[in-house]
């Protein structure tokens, strides 16, 4: 029997976005590795993804359409054909739109994969078309997004491999063991050719463990600590005058501002002893090329944007944009983006309808957003009532009997449970798409390797039998993924010299490209893509916005829905940063990476459980005035005194119908929209 070999892309949230080879006989893939072509990646797989096998072909995968026959939520289903699931929606879809318009129609989808076909144009070209409420999709990195783009002008990052030439790396509320597993190898031999390591989180990470040094700060004063550092890097006359002259936009403004963060008051702020403020300000400036490496869970709280702004100053101040291992490594986002025209078609569509932000959910469904109301959700790559903040809310929302939802997926979610129409979706081994890493440059083809399984179809082909239903007949809504990928693509280098000769053809024999792109080491050149052509300190375009100009740091708190049940003074703040063995919430349901996740917990300081009576082990409530979960405790010392941490992503079906996200708050940030979900005040008692 032939053994075929297939390339592929993992498309999960990831920075990595490795290269696959699925094995293929007789029509079943029998293995799955990593691509040893790969040029990042290299040919190993996190543990995530190690057993995707097992994923594709879970018993549970849902492989054809079903109705809801019994209450929401009830689990009483009846099979379906294709064509009587599209019937269905597109009469429940012209009743809404002949009553309410298209705008009553939301769309909820975010990171299941993060394909070209199956999620970018997924997202725009059939809803564009149909007038449907745009979804405002700023639940993972808004803020930081806005904040990089508005200082430096686009995001940029250096690779992977230039950590080599790093003599200091600080890595900044960020784990990149369990969420950037690729760069690590990268830091492990810098490490033994000694490069010192830095982490800052309030909690001990699987990255903190192998620092040299770990500061723990409380949550939500990262910005002022940030400031803090730069106040004592100018104080001692530490900072590059000549460079900030030279490449920055409002540092005279900064520095007055720095005057008001010395270090006895960010001490006070942030928890960090003023000794340590003092020595690790003096480290970061005096050893030079020194790389800050920032994700996203810095950010998620109500003062994010300031947050990353006030970071991206320090590499300023001491000259370290355009070093080859020195700057801020965050995303690459800013290299390559698909042409907005052909990826969404807004030319050939009405005005863009409302946007309605993916965080406020629960709220909008509830009658947050009612002109009009939203009648109908259509929920594809995404899991809201497990991963989206308030989950409380959010399934309340789901359970309006007059809400029709219609859930494409691969399994009976926690969302998919309240749906009144389920479709079966594909997996990434059974549909083709494109993919660009968000950590590198590298562009991946991904060839089907199987046929679909049972009557699943992907999301794109799902599309196309929508846009039938309800009449519509442009023909970029019936294209094949392939004449997708073409299109963008060249539509794309027509900007981006780096796709001049990337052709599908190409990326179908080779797999993965690296794209290339002057100077290799970001703003080697001393360019910066801002209005002003420099690092801006002081930003225009934020003033412009009703924003603060300056980096800066607002006390903002939640207050954690607080109803007077609960003691003020007893409130922990609880972070829910990513699993180990999940992806958020895919994954989740994966009887061997359940097992190594372990049950539920929540890591709790001995002072804080002793403080509640709380032993090693006990059943625990989480709880505030939105909503609460019970977990096991994990009696630690890996979290500082008044936080705790229990990773997110859980199914609440696989436990008492409940997760962390039934606590999170929904309040949104700074900037662009963005989540909360780590500015989450509760408090915990013993079962």
């Amino acid at each position: 029997m032939t053994l075929l070999k297939v390339r592929g892309a993992c498309p999960h949230d990831c920075p990595d976005t490795c290269g696959l080879i699925t094995e293929v006989e007789n029509g079943r893939a029998v293995n799955f590795y990593g691509d040893p072509d790969h040029p990042i990646t290299q040919g190993w797989l996190c543990a995530k993804v190690r057993p995707y096998l097992d994923h594709v072909y879970h018993p549970d995968r849902l492989t054809q359409p079903l109705r809801r026959v019994g209450p929401k939520g009830s689990g009483q289903w009846q099979p379906i054909t294709w064509g009587e699931a599209m019937g269905e929606i597109g009469a429940r879809w012209r009743a809404i739109i002949a009553e309410y318009g298209a705008a009553a129609i939301l769309p909820y989808s975010y990171s299941g994969t993060l394909g070209l076909v199956q999620m970018s144009v997924c997202n725009g070209r059939f809803w564009n078309r149909l007038g449907a409420s745009r979804l405002e999709r700023s639940i993972c990195g808004a803020a930081a997004e806005f904040a990089v783009e508005a200082t430096l002008g686009a995001r940029r990052t250096p690779r992977y491999e230039d950590v080599a030439h790093s003599k200091l790396v600080i890595v900044w509320g960020h784990n990149p063991v369990s969420t950037a597993p690729h760069f690590m190898p990268h830091l492990k031999d810098a490490q033994r050719s000694g490069t010192q390591l830095v982490v800052i989180d309030p909690r001990r990470t699987r990255t903190a463990k192998g620092a040299d040094w770990h500061i723990a700060p409380k949550p939500n004063t990262d910005g002022a600590l940030a400031l803090g550092l730069a106040h004592v890097i100018v104080a001692e006359g530490l900072h590059d005058e000549a460079w900030l002259a030279a490449h920055t936009a409002g540092w005279p403004e900064l520095r007055a501002r720095l005057a008001d963060y010395p270090p006895d008051r960010v001490a006070a702020i942030t928890g960090v002893a003023e000794a340590d403020i003092v020595k690790l300000a003096r480290l970061y400036a005096t050893t030079q090329p020194a790389l800050i490496k920032i994700a996203d869970g810095l950010q998620r709280h109500l003062n994010g944007g300031q947050t990353v702004r006030a970071i991206c100053a320090l590499p300023a101040l001491t000259g370290q944009y355009g070093r080859r291992g020195g700057g801020l490594a965050y995303s690459a986002s800013g290299y390559l983006q698909w042409d907005s025209a052909a990826l969404n078609k807004w030319a050939e569509c009405p005005p863009p309808a409302r946007a309605v932000n993916m965080n406020r959910l629960g709220a909008a469904l509830l009658g947050e957003v009612s002109d009009p109301p939203i009648q109908a959700l259509y929920v594809f790559g995404s899991n809201p009532a497990a991963i989206a903040p308030n989950a409380g809310q959010v399934v309340a929302g789901l359970q309006r009997e007059d809400l029709f939802t219609v859930v494409h997926e691969l399994f009976m979610t926690d969302t998919a449970v309240y749906a009144d129409i389920v479709l079966p979706a594909t997996s990434q081994l059974e549909h083709a798409d494109l993919h660009k890493a968000y950590g590198h440059t590298v562009l991946a083809y991904n060839t089907p390797a199987i046929p679909p399984l049972g009557e699943s179809k992907s999301n794109w082909e799902v599309m196309g039998l929508l846009a039938r239903e309800m009449g519509l007949t442009e023909p970029w809504l019936y294209q094949r993924a392939d004449e997708v990928i073409d299109e963008v693509l060249q539509a794309t280098a027509v900007t981006n010299p780096a796709l001049a000769d990337i052709t599908l053809d190409r990326l179908k024999a080779e797999g993965s490209i690296e794209l290339h792109y002057e100077p290799d080491v970001p703003f080697a050149d001393g360019r910066f893509p801002t209005a002003s052509g420099k690092v801006e300190l002081y930003s225009q375009l934020m003033a412009d916005l009703g924003l603060d100009p300056l980096p800066g740091y607002a006390v903002r708190e939640d207050d954690g829905g607080n109803d007077g049940r609960f003691a003020p003074e007893e409130a922990l703040n609880l972070l829910t940063g990513a699993a180990h063995h999940f992806v958020t919430s895919s994954f989740a349901n994966q009887p061997g990476l359940l097992a190594r996740e372990g049950e539920p917990c929540v890591e709790i300081h001995p002072d804080d459980a002793a403080r509640r009576g709380i032993g090693q082990g006990e059943m625990v409530v989480v709880e505030n005035g939105r909503g609460w979960c019970e977990l096991r405790a994990i009696v630690t010392d890996a979290v500082r005194p008044g936080v705790l941490a229990s990773p997110k992503g859980r199914w609440g079906q696989l436990g008492n119908g409940r997760n962390v996200n039934w606590t999170t708050p929904d309040a949104l940030g700074d900037m662009a929209g963005q989540s909360t979900f780590h500015s989450n005040r509760v408090w915990v008692r013993k079962v």
